[in-house]
């Protein structure tokens, strides 16, 4: 199997992991319905899953799909910017009705980092897929949400090939 079924291997161990299951415990809270050999060999990506299995594994663990797809196969538009960092200054300058929930997880990270040169604040792809949940947005349209409130500068948007 090649790397994307190892990759989608490794976030189904996961998943299971986080949830405290064995492979056996995934067998006996499935009443028998998933075999550990089986969901063992879609860990190890020596077998491939359809997408009806990775819907009933998803169901089962009760996440949604794309918690168990690989990173890197999101569909062109709905990718953040690679580089994300805040302009701190302008932030500041905008109305806490706007940006109180950006504000807040800026200056928690700050905090957590003891990194309070406030002028910029960079963070994570993963930070920004946070907040895009906080806004009830796609990671794509805070990135241009954040533009337009001047706290990305323009070039931080992806590119059309990502």
């Amino acid at each position: 199997m090649g790397d994307y079924a190892k990759a989608l291997g490794a976030k189904l161990r996961g998943i299971r992991q986080q949830q405290g299951l064995s492979l056996h415990g995934v067998e006996q809270k499935s009443g028998g319905r998933w075999k550990a050999v089986v969901v063992g060999s879609y860990e190890r990506g020596d077998r491939a899953v359809t997408v009806q299995k990775l819907a009933e594994l998803a169901d089962f663990y009760g996440v949604p799909v794309v918690e168990l797809l690989p990173e890197g196969r999101v569909p062109s538009g709905a990718e953040p910017a690679t580089k994300i960092v805040i302009n701190l200054e302008r932030l500041q300058q905008l109305p806490a009705e706007k940006v109180g929930p950006l504000a807040r997880y800026a200056a928690t990270i700050q905090s957590q980092r003891g990194d309070y040169n406030g002028k910029v604040l960079s963070i994570r792809t993963e930070d920004l897929r946070s907040l895009a949940i906080i806004y009830d947005m796609t990671p794509g349209e805070l990135t241009e949400q954040l533009i337009e409130w001047g706290v990305l500068p323009p070039e931080a948007r992806p590119s059309a090939e990502e």
